[in-house]
C-alpha cells in the first residue's frame, strides 16, 4: 500500500515514498532488465522513473499506428470493436463492445491531437468523423420508448447497425447508460464545431433532449439519472451514476449556442453537483459509484468520475465555481486516498474499488488532471506524481506505436481499445499543454 501522511487534516500522497520504503525498489534504479509492460524500466540517479521515449513521441507513434488501421465495413476497424489485437483484428473470444464511451472519447482525443498538431494532418479529422458517423448511423436505440435514437453504451462488435437487444457487459439487452449518451453527444458537438456538419449537431442535441426528458430530482442518495435504464420503459437500475460532468458539458455547449432549453436543466444539475455530490467526498463517496460498463457491483466508486469533474473545474475556474481550486484538490485527494498504490516505485492510479490495475485510460487521466492542476494553480504539490504516472504509461506502447491496454504487467499488443488508445490520447495532449505552462 502507498504511504501517506496527514497534513493539516488532508491526506497528501508522499512523492518520495519509493525512495525510503523498500530496498527491493532501490535495486531497480540501475537495473535495465526490469520490465514495465513492453520496455525495460529506466530510472534516473535519484530513482525516479523516466519515460522510455518522450510523451510527444509516444503520442505521435501511437497516432501513426492507428491512422494505418484498415477500413472495413465502412470504418477503421478499431471504431467497431473494443477488443482489437496488434494486427488490427478482433479478438475472437470477445464480441462485447462499448460504442459510446470508446468513440466519444476517441473523437475528443482525435480533435485535441488535430488542434495540437496545428490541423496539419487531415486524416486525423477524417478518422474522428468516422467515429462520429458510426455513432450516428450504427449505434442508436430504436426510434421508440423513453430513450429513442439514443447512443448505446454497449453493443456487439461488427454489427451494422446494432440490434435492438444489443446490450452486453454489465448492461441488460435493452439497457442504456445515460451518461454514456452524454459523452457521445458532447463529442459530436465538438465535431460539429470543427466541421460545421449539421448531422453531428442533430444527434448531439437529440441526446441532450432525451436526457432532459428523463431527468429526475437528485438528492443525497441518488443522481438525477440512474446509472442504467431500460430504453423502452425508462426503468432505472443503479441509483447513482458518478459521471454527471459529461451531461453538464453537453448542456453547457448547447446553452452557449443558444439552446435555452438546456439552460434550466444545466443549472439544476450543477446545483446537485455543488450541493450534494461534492460534499459527499467527505462522507465516503457514495455519490461517486458506477461508471464502467463492465461492472454493476454495489458500492463500486470510481476514480474516473471525480478526476473528470476536477478536469472540468480546472478548465472553467471562476466562471463556474468560485471555490474551483479547493474542490479540484478535494477530488484529487479523494482519488489519491482510495485508488492509488505503488507499482515499480511509481504512484499509479486504478479505475475503481473493484479494479485498481493501471489501465491506460485511468492512469493517463490521473496524470493529465494532476498536470492541469499544476498549471492552473501554480502549485507543485502533484507535479511529480503527474510526471511519474505519465512516464509509467509510456511503457505500454510498443516500438511501432501499437499500444497495450495497460502498463506494469506482461508485454502485450492491443486489447481494450478505450484503455489502449481512445481515452488516452486526449490526456497526453492535456498534459503536454499543461507542462508547457510550468
Amino acid at each position: 500500500m502507498i504511504s501517506r501522511v496527514a497534513v493539516k487534516g488532508m491526506v497528501t500522497t508522499l512523492l518520495v515514498v519509493h525512495l525510503i520504503s523498500s530496498p527491493a525498489i532501490a535495486q531497480l534504479y540501475g537495473n535495465r532488465d526490469v520490465m514495465i509492460g513492453n520496455h525495460a524500466a529506466v530510472y534516473d540517479s535519484s530513482g525516479m522513473l523516466m519515460p522510455w521515449i518522450s510523451w510527444q513521441d509516444a503520442v505521435d507513434r501511437e497516432m501513426k499506428w492507428y491512422l494505418n488501421c484498415p477500413v472495413t465495413h465502412g470504418y477503421p476497424n478499431f471504431v467497431w470493436m473494443t477488443f482489437m489485437d496488434g494486427n488490427y483484428q478482433p479478438d475472437p473470444s470477445r464480441s462485447d463492445f462499448i460504442p459510446a464511451m470508446q468513440n466519444g472519447m476517441g473523437i475528443i482525443s482525435y480533435l485535441k491531437y488535430y488542434v495540437h498538431d496545428k490541423r496539419r494532418n487531415k486524416k486525423v479529422l477524417e478518422w474522428a468523423k468516422f467515429m462520429g458517423d458510426y455513432l450516428i448511423n450504427e449505434s442508436n436505440t430504436p426510434d421508440s420508448g423513453r430513450y429513442p435514437r439514443f447512443t448505446r453504451s454497449t453493443g456487439i462488435s461488427a454489427r451494422f447497425p446494432q440490434p435492438a437487444d444489443c446490450g452486453t457487459q454489465g448492461d441488460r439487452p435493452f439497457e442504456i447508460e445515460p451518461d454514456k449518451g452524454a459523452i457521445a453527444g458532447y463529442a459530436l458537438m465538438l465535431l460539429y464545431q470543427e466541421t460545421g456538419e449539421n448531422k453531428y449537431l442533430s444527434q448531439g442535441l437529440h441526446n441532450a433532449e432525451v436526457l432532459i426528458a428523463n431527468m429526475g430530482q437528485g438528492d443525497s442518495a441518488r443522481s438525477p439519472w440512474p446509472f442504467r435504464a431500460d430504453y423502452r420503459t425508462g426503468e432505472g437500475r443503479g441509483n447513482v451514476s458518478g459521471d454527471m460532468v459529461y451531461i453538464l458539458r453537453l448542456f453547457d455547449v448547447l446553452s452557449a449556442m443558444g439552446h435555452s432549453e438546456c439552460t434550466g436543466p444545466r443549472q439544476q444539475l450543477w446545483k446537485w453537483i455543488l450541493n450534494d455530490q461534492l460534499p459527499d467526498l467527505a462522507k465516503g463517496g457514495m455519490l461517486w459509484d458506477q461508471f464502467f460498463e463492465d461492472h454493476d457491483e454495489a458500492n463500486d466508486r470510481t476514480a474516473w468520475a471525480p478526476l473528470n469533474l476536477a478536469r472540468y473545474l480546472l478548465e472553467k475556474k471562476e466562471t463556474i465555481d468560485s471555490a474551483w481550486q479547493r474542490h479540484a484538490r478535494e477530488l484529487i485527494e479523494f482519488v489519491n486516498h482510495n485508488f492509488t498504490g505503488i507499482n515499480h516505485g511509481v504512484n499509479i492510479c486504478g479505475e475503481q474499488d473493484h479494479d485498481k490495475d493501471p489501465w491506460g485510460g485511468i492512469l493517463s487521466t490521473y496524470g493529465a488532471v494532476l498536470a492541469m492542476y499544476t498549471a492552473a494553480t501554480g502549485s507543485n504539490e502533484f507535479k511529480g506524481l503527474s510526471v511519474q504516472a505519465l512516464n509509467f504509461a509510456t511503457y505500454a506502447l510498443n516500438d511501432d506505436g501499437c499500444p497495450c491496454e495497460r502498463a506494469g504487467f506482461s508485454p502485450c499488443r492491443g486489447g481494450w481499445q478505450e484503455d489502449a488508445h481512445t481515452d488516452k490520447i486526449h490526456n497526453f495532449i492535456d498534459a503536454l499543454e499543461a507542462k508547457s505552462k510550468w
